[in-house]
């Protein structure tokens, strides 16, 4: 049994190529063979998103607060509030992040496949996001 505390692990700025706007990631638990899962609490501040990526092994998002917007590619854009569960399919290219006014937390659940858990994409545009207020 392992017991990882609460603020034991270092927040880490999103990066720069992944997202667009103010990301924070908080690591919850790291994939630990034989298991594939890692999860993360991701806060992403008003207007904040990811860029287009899929994962191999697909995701899971848990919404946790806030107000936020996921897409996947040729669908509508959708909102999502606290205790909504988020499944995107393997491969699916997909983005989610906090709504135009309001931040979001998400956790974040995906397996890696042969050390891999996403393939990163271009940038989604202010169009893309459609930017309306709330």
């Amino acid at each position: 049994m392992e017991i990882k505390r609460s603020g034991s692990q270092p927040s880490a700025r999103g990066p720069e190529d992944w997202f667009s706007g103010t990301v924070r990631i908080d690591p919850l638990f790291a994939v630990s063979e034989p298991a594939r899962a890692a999860g993360n609490a991701v806060t992403f501040e008003p207007g904040a998103r990811t860029a287009w990526h899929t994962h191999p092994l697909g995701q899971v998002l848990i919404v946790v607060s806030g107000f936020g917007r996921v897409q996947r590619k040729g669908g509508p854009i959708e909102e999502i509030r606290p205790g909504d569960v988020v499944w995107f399919e393997p491969g699916e290219k997909h983005w989610h992040g906090a709504g135009p006014t309001t931040a979001m937390t998400h956790i974040a659940i995906q397996e890696a496949l042969d050390g891999k858990a996403v393939d990163w994409m271009e940038k989604v545009t202010d169009a893309e996001y459609g930017a309306e207020a709330e």
